[in-house]
């Protein structure tokens, strides 16, 4: 049971060290493909260490909603990451304590409650940004339940270790039409759920144009440093779902032994790589979508999930 936190704590840490890094690397790729002068991927450490240093200026309108909502969406990603497989292979200490159904739902709490504080605000912008990240979310939920209704039917089981080892140990499963979609709808998904392009543009500063970031234009200092390190863990944590439990489940640690674990985190590094680099080459091909064509892309991703379920059925 101890060694089982310690690992667990280590899961925590490396997301929480590396979710920074993982963002940085990420924004460089962009920013290098598009042939720009790319900032450092240690930019996201020097951003967050200069606004833990800053004082907070709160609008006078605020309640304990706008005080709270950084803490609690700084927890949420760090509360995933004790369910999912991020370093081990074997179930640690909290691993039964919910399945995907119940980490989607967390993920879910963290925007709920940002969106909340940014209406909370009465800054004009806030309540723009939060109705229109509150519709994203309204058409990526569905499709959320639909992934995990087809990977319940392939693997049985929602537990993202279990669903972790099924695709593991069945190469049939792990080529299957449905795993093949299952992917993508995924891939999707994680570019909706981080504001990412084609929905939306996390370089962009306008406010007209905002969607993701309108939510914290009021947060300042060591608020907003939660808020922004809390985005970068979300990128991380979904990119690990991906990664470890659809995609690529192999390389992670059997054993908690410290050369085991090592390994992991070096492997898991790479994974992370290899997806930044997909992910940078998907935004800098697409433009930002308009707002009533968002619709049409995640349209596409619920299509895309339903036909990966229905032929997970007919395979069955």
């Amino acid at each position: 049971m101890v060694t089982s936190l310690l690992v667990n704590l280590l899961q925590v840490l490396t997301v929480l060290l590396l979710a920074p890094l993982y963002k940085g690397v990420l924004s460089w790729l962009e920013e290098t493909i598009q042939g720009k002068v790319a900032a450092s991927p240690l930019q996201p450490y020097y951003d967050l260490g200069k606004l833990m240093r800053k004082g907070r200026v709160i609008s006078s309108e605020a309640s304990w909603i706008f005080h709270f909502a950084p803490y609690i969406s700084f927890v949420v990603p760090i509360a995933v990451t004790l369910l999912i497989p991020a370093l081990t292979s074997f179930p640690l200490f909290f691993a039964f304590a919910g399945d995907m159904v119940g980490a989607g739902f967390i993920l879910g709490l963290g925007g709920f409650f940002t969106a909340l504080a940014a209406v909370d605000a009465a800054n004009p912008y806030g309540p723009m940004g939060a109705s229109r990240t509150r519709m994203v979310s309204l058409l990526v939920e569905p499709i959320f339940i639909i992934v995990f209704f087809t990977v319940s039917f392939v693997a049985n089981s929602t537990i993202p270790y279990v669903v972790q080892q099924y695709w593991v140990r069945s190469a049939a499963a792990f080529f299957a039409p449905s795993h093949v979609l299952l992917a993508a709808a995924f891939v999707m998904i994680i570019l909706a759920e981080n504001g990412r392009l084609p929905v939306d543009n996390p370089g962009g500063h306008v406010e007209l144009a905002m969607i993701d970031e309108s939510k914290n234009l009021e947060y300042s200092g060591p608020s907003l440093a939660l808020v922004k390190w809390a985005g970068h863990m979300k990128l991380m944590v979904l990119s690990l779902v991906f990664l470890n439990v659809l995609v690529t489940p192999w390389g992670l640690a059997a054993t908690a032994s410290p050369l085991a674990l090592a390994s992991a985190v070096v492997l898991v590094a790479l994974k992370l790589l290899i997806f930044a680099v997909l992910i940078a080459v998907i935004e800098t091909s697409l433009a930002k979508l308009r707002l009533f064509r968002i619709s049409e892309f995640l349209g596409a991703t619920f299509a895309t999930a339903v036909v990966a379920m229905v032929a997970a059925i007919f395979h069955m």
